[in-house]
């Protein structure tokens, strides 16, 4: 039996369940949510996640409404090596270390994202954007050190990591500039074949849906 993966194509968080999803060839049967329209707060989803968020994965009677949560699982679960989530305590602390840092870098994300698509808040505070512009270099000292975020090879963090910044950016572009390292590691972690398939078309809604309810110069 497949197991259900609850989503909406432009949530970051979402887009992080589908690439683990399909780096592993899991059997899921998706199931669109549009939180825009509230379906997120029916009587039914609300029994499966009580804070009524994207991405909750169903198998069978275990019930997950984290993506970080659901990205070790799914890693776990049908991985046939520990590349992405190493074995090794010490390095699987990084990782862990990363994915609890991108619910910093979400929460950043969405206190910009749902002001605008929500409650109608037209423009950013300066705060909202200085945090996010603070992440960027968070980001940038991470990546001084290695490859990837946690490390010389792509873990479950950069799966993560990736979701969100390809939201943030529609907030504020990376600068190449100011950031290169980050923006080697994005355009990097972009070509991959997971990204295209499962974060581009629902980062292309989310850039557009900005893009009409945000007043950014």
């Amino acid at each position: 039996m497949p197991v259900k993966l609850y989503k909406m194509k432009l949530s970051p968080p979402a887009c992080a369940a589908m690439m683990i999803c399909e780096i592993h060839n899991v059997p899921v049967e998706m199931i669109d949510v549009d939180l825009i329209k509230r379906e997120n707060y029916t009587p039914e989803f609300l029994k499966k996640n009580p804070m009524h968020t994207v991405p909750v994965l169903e198998d069978g009677n275990l019930i997950l409404h984290d993506s970080n949560a659901i990205l070790t699982y799914i890693n776990e679960m049908y991985g046939k090596e520990d590349s992405l989530y190493p074995k090794d305590l010490k390095q699987r602390a990084l990782v862990d270390q990363k994915l609890f840092f991108n619910t910093l870098l979400f929460t950043r994300l969405r206190n910009v994202t749902y002001a605008a698509i929500i409650e109608g808040v037209r423009k950013p505070s300066e705060k909202m954007l200085k945090e996010i512009e603070e992440a960027y270099g968070f980001l940038e000292a991470f990546l001084n050190n290695s490859k990837f975020v946690a490390g010389d090879r792509m873990t479950l963090a950069d799966i993560a990591i990736v979701a969100t910044v390809s939201g943030l950016r529609h907030i504020i572009a990376i600068d190449p500039k100011q950031f290169p390292k980050l923006n080697n590691w994005f355009m990097d972690m972009e070509k991959q074949p997971f990204f295209q398939k499962c974060t581009v078309p629902g980062s292309k809604i989310l850039k557009d849906l900005l893009k009409e309810k945000l007043d950014l110069m």
